[in-house]
């Protein structure tokens, strides 16, 4: 059996040897997901361009996109893609550090250049990538909520 494990970096190490020494292999693509309640991960599984993968650290993100069922996460240089859904990344990663502002975009909030404001309960977002990202309607109070604004 294969369990692909969503646990606290204090806990990873630890609950892998237990999984193994039962038989249990570790896999960033199992069907199957340990989580691990009312914790956030601090690394994620990601692949390259060339398809190569690598744990990124979730401090590195700038930007989650989805695009259907392709999830590009932006760091300030690189693009990687991921296996998971945008739901499930908006419940593992701390809500102090990552904001969901669209149906199709997490942003981490430390990483806002600019804010501008734009017409109907809308705002634009600078990020200090260059990208620019759209704060929807849906999401517009919640983000002037977690600003304080």
């Amino acid at each position: 059996m294969k369990i692909k494990l969503s646990v606290s970096d204090e806990n990873y190490e630890e609950v892998r040897r237990l999984l193994e020494e039962k038989g249990i292999e570790i896999d960033d693509e199992a069907e199957f997901v340990l989580l691990q309640k009312d914790k956030f991960i601090g690394h994620i599984s990601v692949k390259d361009d060339r398809g190569a993968k690598k744990m990124m650290s979730v401090e590195d993100i700038v930007t989650i996109e989805s695009y259907g069922r392709t999830i590009e996460i932006h760091t300030a240089q690189e693009v990687y893609t991921t296996s998971e859904r945008l739901y499930q990344l908006e419940s593992l990663l701390d809500p102090d550090k990552f904001l969901r502002v669209s149906n199709s975009v997490i942003i981490a909030a430390d990483q806002i250049k600019e804010i501008i404001p734009a017409f109907h309960m809308r705002f634009t977002l600078k990020m200090k990538n260059g990208d620019r990202v759209d704060v929807t309607r849906n999401y517009y109070k919640k983000f002037k909520d977690f600003y304080g604004f």
